[in-house]
Parts: structure tokens; sequence; C-alpha cells
């Protein structure tokens, strides 16, 4: 199985939508849908179950999902490793999920403009690791959102969002113009694996212990939202389905888009990076 099409599925099965993950790897869909075609037809079984509302994992497909995140991260490194042997000027860039951030758009032509000559690859990641693999090695720096540990890291504040609740366009909460934490407090929450940073989880559980179901991407907060009537915590600002809605909370902070790189890492296009991203997200 090629490395690129085993992203495409990592895509597919982190939005559950075919025309997102298109949006999400800058391509068209119909290349996209072929290239899962042609991993269910090595594997020899369907990847997902599709329906006109979107796409859900098979077993087998849930198999695949866990293995090609192993082995994506595993290639990250060992192309981080052969790159600096052998001396070619190149920065990888850990993105926590967000395609529709106008920002990162502004940061990419920008960055670009200023070095055309490096080799950029970025490493889009899910919810559970707020740092996009910075600490394991697998990126060089990270655009983000805090809060998360900060020991050994540099963190650099690019924005501040308001942030509020997701619900079902139907839940009787949907129709208030303001809610606070606490109309919350008898809900179920999505939360995050075992594991995740403790400070990034308190933060979208509104700062106290909740029981819900564990999700790891963006869609998948969504579904939970859907199709149990769970709610989350979201920045405010991004589109939603018609049938959910976004409330602001006027007692939660707000979220901070960070650019994060290690302690120390004397790197030019890091410190070039986070400049060229200070000024984007000033606009």
């Amino acid at each position: 199985m090629e490395l690129r099409n085993l992203r495409y599925f990592v895509a597919v099965a982190e939005e559950l939508h075919f025309g997102r993950a298109a949006a999400r790897l800058h391509m068209s869909q119909p290349p996209l849908s072929r290239a899962i075609k042609g991993l269910e037809a090595e594997a020899g079984a369907p990847l997902f179950a599709r329906s006109p509302a979107g796409v859900t994992l098979t077993p087998v497909g849930a198999v695949l999902l866990d293995e090609a995140r192993s082995l994506l991260d595993h290639a990250d490194r060992l192309r981080l490793r052969v790159n600096a042997a052998a001396g070619v000027a190149s920065l990888t860039i850990g993105i926590l999920s967000d395609g529709a951030d106008p920002g990162v758009a502004r940061l990419a032509a920008a960055f670009r403009g200023r070095h055309p000559g490096i080799d950029i690859r970025i490493r889009d990641t899910d919810l559970t690791d707020p740092t996009c693999g910075l600490r394991a090695g697998r990126v060089d720096v990270a655009l983000t959102r805090a809060p998360f540990e900060e020991t050994a890291l540099t963190v650099r504040t690019l924005r501040t969002d308001p942030v509020g609740v997701v619900l079902r366009a139907d839940d009787p909460l949907a129709r208030h113009d303001r809610l606070r934490l606490a109309d919350l407090s008898e809900r179920h929450w999505f939360r995050f694996p075992p594991g995740t940073d403790p400070l990034w989880q308190s933060y979208w559980n509104g700062g106290s212990p909740r029981e819900g179901p564990v999700v790891r991407a963006v869609q998948e907060c969504r579904q939970a939202v859907l199709w149990n009537g769970t709610v989350g915590l979201a920045p405010l600002g991004h589109d939603l389905p018609a049938e959910l809605a976004a409330v602001p909370l006027t007692d939660m902070p707000p979220s901070r888009v960070v650019v994060v790189w290690k302690e120390g890492d004397t790197n030019p296009l890091i410190r070039s990076f986070a400049e060229t991203a200070t000024a984007a997200y000033r606009r």
C-alpha cells in the first residue's frame, strides 16, 4: 500500500465524508474515491460503509486506521532524519485540523513566497495531540491551539477566538443566545482518549470531569452531537451543518491559536515561520 493512499484513507476516516476529505487534501473528489477503492481492492474488503450522509468505518477500516496512523508517523520521522543527514532544507509543519481557518491560507502563501526553494511537509493531526507530534519529533513546528503542557516548548499566541457549545439544532438549549457552563452540567460531553494532555482535556471539558463518547477528530465530535445529542465546545466562527448549532458561552475563556516549537531549537526556518505566522494572523 502506498503511503500517499494511506494518507488519503486517514483523511476520509477522520472527516467521515469524501467531499470534506478532498477539500482538506486540496484535491478533487474523483481521484480520492479511486484511491480508496484501490485500497479496498488491496485489502479485499470494504473500508467504509457509504450512505448519502457520509461514510462510517467498517471493522476492517478501523483496523487499517490504527495501523496507517502508526506507519505514517514512522514515515514522517524517517523523512526528518534522512533530510537532516542529507542537509536538505526542509520544514515539517504540524497543523491541528482546522481547514476553514483563513489564517492558514494566508500563512501558506506568505511563507512559500518567503522560502520558495525549501521542502515543506504538512502533517495534519487529530485532536488527541495538541502539539501535533512536536514532542515526539514528528514535526519541526506546530500551528495549533492552546492550552497544553508547555514545558520545554516556546509558544507564541497568534489569535484568540471566543468559544461556544455545539448542539443539535433541535436541542432546546440551541434556542438561547448565550449559555453558561452550568447550563450543560447534566449533559453528556465528548471526551478525548486516555493519555491526552490533561490541560487540553480539561479546557475542552469546561474544567470539569465529564461523561460521554471518546472522540479523536473534529468530524467524530460533530457526529457524536448529531447522533447522541452529546454536547461539546468549539471555537466560534466556523461553518456548521444545518443540523447543528453553536451557542456562545459567557464564562468560557477564549481559545488561543498558537505557533509552538521546541525550546532552544535554532533552526532559522522555524523562526521565520513564527514571524510569518504572526504577520499573517494579524490581518
